[in-house]
Formats: C-alpha cells, sequence, structure tokens
C-alpha cells in the first residue's frame, strides 16, 4: 500500500531512534563524558599544596567530582607525573620559575593562584642580615629536584653559597621543622604561602627569626622570575605585634597546571574551583588579583580562557555540572537527529512519487503486453488469461490514495478501453470456433 500506516510510522519511529543511538555512541566516541575522578599532584606533607589540594577536593565534592590528593616532593616530581600519560595525574602545583612550555611541552595553565613566599628562618640566638653570612650553615633547602631545592640553589648560589661552602640538607615540610627543632639544620629556607600552618607557627615561635632580605630588590633583578613582598609589622598577629617590624621577603607565583587532554569541562570546573578558593584578599595579595588570567611560562588553556571572559555556560548557571553534561550531549544529539531527518522529510515527497511513477510504469508494461498480445491470432482460452492479466491490474492499481486521483481514473480509463477489446477479441474467437 502507498499510503502511510502504523506500520510505516513505527519504521520511520525506529529509524530517528536508531539515529538518536548512533548520535550518542558518536558523541561518546568522539566527544566522551568528563571523568567523575581526577588525581591532583600537590607537594609535601603540611606544605602549600597539600593545603590546597584539600581545598580543591572539598569544592569539587560539591559537583561530585572525585578528588585524589597525591603527595610528591614538589614541582619537579609534579611536572614528571603530568608528562607521564601512565602516572594517572591530570593536575597539578607547579611553582614558578623553575620550568615553561619549552621545557615541558604538552601542559597547559590555569592560572597563577597566589605568591609563593620564600623565607628564611634561623635561631633567635644569631643575628643574619645577609644571605651570605649562611655559608657554613646547615640549610635545609627542600628534595632534591623539588620546587624548593630549585629556588633555593638559585638564591643561595649569586650569594656563593653552594654544596661546597654550606651544608645543604634535602629536607622540607614537617621532617625540616623537626630537624631545626632538633639542631640537625641552623637553617631552614621555606617555600610556602604565608597562611599555611607550618608558616605561622614558625613566625610566631620565639626561638626562630625570619631573615630580612636586605637586597630583594637587586635579587629579583637578578632571577626575573622572582617578586619583592613585604610582611608587614604586626600582619601575622596584631595584638602582640607579630613580626615587630616589616620584614622583606621574596617569592614567586604557583600555578595550576592540566594536561592538554584533560576534559574541557573539568577545565571549566578547576577553574570555577580557583576562582572561588583563590579570589579573596591575603597577606600579600589584593582582593581579585589571583587567579590571573595569564601565566609568563605556560599557554592558558583555552576552556579557562574563555571561562574567565564570559563565566559559566547558561547550563552551567542553574544546572549541577554532573547534569549539564547529560543535557548537553541530549541537545547535541537532537540537534544530529534534526539535522539528518529534515532532510530526509525534503526528500520523502521525491521518494515517494518515484515509487508511485514505478509502480504505474510497472502496470502500463504489463498493459503494453497485453495490447501486443491483441495483434496476434488469440483463441478464447489465450483471451480469457490477457483478461485475468487485465483484471490483476485493475485490482492492483485501485491502490492508488485519492491524492492521485488523475493518475487512477486515467488508468481506469485504459483499463476500460483495453476489457472492451478483449471482449471483442473473446467473440470472435467463439464464433471463429463455432464455425
Amino acid at each position: 500500500m502507498l499510503g502511510f500506516n502504523r506500520w510505516h510510522l513505527f519504521k520511520i519511529l525506529t529509524a530517528i531512534l536508531f539515529i538518536a543511538g548512533i548520535g550518542w555512541l558518536a558523541l561518546d566516541y568522539f566527544i566522551p563524558a568528563p571523568p567523575s575522578k581526577i588525581t591532583i599532584a600537590t607537594g609535601f606533607k603540611g606544605g602549600a599544596y597539600e593545603f590546597f589540594g584539600a581545598k580543591y577536593q572539598e569544592i569539587l565534592a560539591r559537583s561530585r567530582v572525585k578528588v585524589e590528593v597525591r603527595l610528591t616532593e614538589g614541582t619537579g616530581q609534579n611536572l614528571e607525573l603530568l608528562q607521564d600519560p601512565k602516572s594517572g595525574v591530570q593536575v597539578a602545583f607547579v611553582q614558578g620559575g623553575v620550568s615553561d612550555n619549552r621545557r615541558s611541552p604538552g601542559l597547559l595553565s590555569l592560572g597563577r593562584i597566589n605568591y609563593q613566599l620564600f623565607a628564611v628562618f634561623y635561631r633567635a640566638t644569631e643575628t643574619f642580615d645577609d644571605l651570605t653570612q649562611l655559608k657554613g650553615k646547615r640549610i635545609a633547602v627542600g628534595p632534591v629536584g623539588s620546587g624548593t631545592q630549585v629556588t633555593a640553589a638559585k638564591i643561595l648560589g649569586i650569594s656563593g653559597i653552594t654544596s661546597e661552602t654550606a651544608t645543604l640538607v634535602p629536607l622540607a615540610g614537617l621532617a625540616a621543622v623537626n630537624a631545626l627543632h632538633e639542631g640537625k639544620v641552623d637553617v631552614l629556607f621555606v617555600a610556602n604561602v604565608p597562611d599555611a600552618p607550618l608558616v605561622q607557627e614558625l613566625i610566631k615561635d620565639p626561638r626562630y627569626r625570619l631573615m630580612n632580605f636586605s637586597r630583594a630588590k637587586a635579587i629579583t633583578r637578578i632571577l626575573p622570575f622572582l617578586v619583592r613582598l613585604e610582611l608587614a609589622q604586626g600582619v601575622i598577629d596584631f595584638e602582640k605585634n607579630i613580626p615587630a617590624a616589616d620584614v622583606t621577603l621574596l617569592g614567586t607565583t604557583n600555578a595550576v597546571l592540566v594536561r592538554n587532554d584533560l576534559h574541557p569541562e573539568i577545565i571549566n570546573l578547576l577553574t570555577q574551583t580557583l576562582l572561588e578558593a583563590h579570589n579573596d584578599a591575603g597577606i600579600f595579595q589584593q582582593f581579585g588579583e589571583f587567579p590571573s588570567q595569564t601565566d609568563p611560562e605556560f599557554p592558558i588553556a583555552p576552556s579557562a580562557r574563555d571561562f574567565y571572559k564570559n563565566g559559566p555556560s547558561f547550563l552551567n548557571r542553574y544546572l549541577p555540572f554532573w547534569l549539564t553534561n547529560y543535557v548537553e550531549r541530549a541537545i547535541a544529539v537532537l540537534v544530529t537527529v534534526v539535522a539528518i531527518t529534515i532532510p530526509l522529510f525534503n526528500f520523502a515527497p521525491k521518494l515517494y512519487m518515484w515509487f508511485v511513477r514505478r509502480f504505474m510504469a510497472k502496470a502500463y508494461r504489463r498493459m503494453r503486453i497485453i495490447e501486443k498480445e491483441l495483434q496476434t491470432e488469440l483463441s478464447a482460452p489465450q483471451v480469457a488469461v490477457l483478461q485475468a492479466d487485465l483484471e490483476s491490474i485493475d485490482r492492483a492499481t485501485r491502490i492508488l490514495p485519492m491524492r492521485h486521483s488523475d493518475l487512477f481514473f486515467a488508468m481506469r480509463l485504459h483499463i476500460d478501453l483495453m476489457r472492451t477489446q478483449l471482449a471483442s477479441r473473446l467473440i470472435e474467437a467463439q464464433t471463429a470456433k463455432v464455425a
């Protein structure tokens, strides 16, 4: 039957669902859903990176993204883990001045998040006014290959302090503080944020002093990745006036780096996390100063740049993260189905008319065969066979829908004419047989 019935509608619906399913599978293959778990490489126990990793873990949990915080030896190991696809690490904290895009390709930045403080603590029984006075001392400079150790080597190196002029001990974090308490080291080189509990305790501890970098301006000229910071008098504890005087310190900025194959939706979520975790004012930073939208060492991830510029997408403003992806994929599948089905529906009438013409052409070919047979000598049984064929053609063409009435009546006219001819030939054949 050329008209549409329930079976045709069922087939059309099945085709649409099939296209939607193929579209969903294609999206899942070419545009996979964001992972529900990520791993962040932080730093040593008690360090700033561990502190921020825990904060990210708490924030991302609200979006149903599980965060594994992996403790490391610091920036050096973090860079190695990020560049190793088998490590499972997709995100890491990296200290400024240690590497760049040329030395560590394949990594993208989400921006700088805070000032990294470089401070030197020593016993209050001594007085050091300059880094050059640390010659011959036992100095905890951080694990080998860590960002702390790399920066300490550069800062101490321009002061003539090397492994030949001092004892450089590869300790950091709580282990280094314990070594200072136990007298195993004389000086502690700290790379941390001023809000970190470890730094706060050392500044408030009367047994130790915080060195003032009297030539900090010169150091920042020699080592451009460093910045001059000032710890204002009384900013740590105003009531007890800690510190008792302004202290000039050195610092750099920390960055959050990601692998360049990390899902854009996770990058957007991380960028939003950075804004929540680092947007406030601090001891050294103004409100809104961080996270920065630029990075002098690594390219900013395109998704992060778009987020900084335009904010969250329309769906992200009103839907939770875990639901947004499904809605986006559903919209994409719907658009795909519409894009495929609309041309099909536009082509369907042409295809339908092709079937109608093909059907009518076949009927007329059968009639041509009957007409050709009429040109020969026929017996009564042969005419009866041709009549049966004509009636079969008549029954077949009666299924033409009402909208093709012109074709129907034209065919009826031709069938009636041929039916008359066959009737005449049958009479002739019967008369000839009787004679």
